[in-house]
């Protein structure tokens, strides 16, 4: 059988049988991706998070959580290629899974990466026209809307909580993070990755601007009004999560979503 070698994100070498026929993907927005670039018999494998396109999710072997995957029902599959990502997945299940099968990881916390991404794995699964096309949807889109923040003055204080219980946020250095500014908002958490929020701290940083994500905490409409009553000055709004985290082809989607949507916070 053939095979080809690639360099994941995490920059491990990877070799993968040229066209894959069993592919187990451990990231709900690449699963989509592969779904969307054209494969459907050779996904043998999703967590049960993988819900879009939800016309095939049903009929798919589910591996588990994306925190805790079923490791023996991956190996029953026999997999010739895993997708994983550095921040969904479990170290020790990449580990596990790597010692048995290729296991290509992304590590995606901006647009740039998560175009990279979209690129290496057309390449890997022999859909590189339809990654190509996809790409040029997407950049065109997100460079459109950073145009079109700047036009609008767009530039509030922002905070997106994900987590309630402890209050949770998107700081520097993630893919949401990322989205934010390339729409025009100025990202009031200053420290890394996701951190724990006290009520203080809320009041401390003192944003114009919360977005409250419909995961991975729904939140929902008495949430905003506890937390206007911690923040009296601030607009408070509910966003749709996926447009904000999920990477792949739902960035094209994700175009569409933001042009309305600035549309809503250009006065704020």
């Amino acid at each position: 059988m053939a095979t080809r070698t690639y360099t994941d994100q995490l920059g491990r070498t990877v070799t993968v049988p040229f066209r894959p026929q069993k592919i187990v993907s451990v990231v709900p927005s690449l699963t989509e991706l592969l779904f969307d670039l054209g494969l459907d018999k050779e996904v043998a494998g999703v967590t049960k998070f993988c819900i879009h396109p939800i016309g095939k999710f049903a009929g798919r072997p589910k591996v588990g959580g994306t925190k805790k995957l079923k490791l023996d029902i991956i190996e029953a599959i026999g997999p010739d290629l895993i997708i994983a990502s550095k921040e969904e997945n479990t170290r020790a299940d990449i580990e596990a899974l790597s010692a048995r099968f290729p296991v290509w990881v992304s590590d995606i916390v901006t647009i740039e990466d998560s175009l990279q991404a979209l690129t290496e794995i057309g390449a890997m699964v022999d859909r590189e026209p339809e990654a190509a096309y996809l790409k040029h949807l997407i950049t065109a889109g997100f460079n459109d809307l950073g145009s079109l923040a700047l036009n609008r003055q767009i530039a509030h204080k922002t905070m997106y909580l994900i987590w309630r219980n402890p209050w949770m946020a998107a700081g520097q250095s993630t893919y949401i993070d990322s989205i934010m500014r390339q729409n025009g908002l100025q990202n009031v958490v200053q420290e890394e990755r996701y951190p724990a929020l006290a009520e203080a701290d809320l009041k401390k940083l003192d944003p114009g601007l919360v977005l409250l994500s419909s995961e991975p905490f729904p939140f929902r409409s008495e949430h905003a009004a506890e937390l206007q009553a911690i923040l009296p000055n601030a607009r408070i709004l509910l966003v749709d999560g996926e447009m904000f985290s999920w990477y792949g082809s739902r960035m094209v989607k994700a175009v569409q979503y933001f042009f309305e949507w600035q549309k809503l916070v250009q006065g704020t």
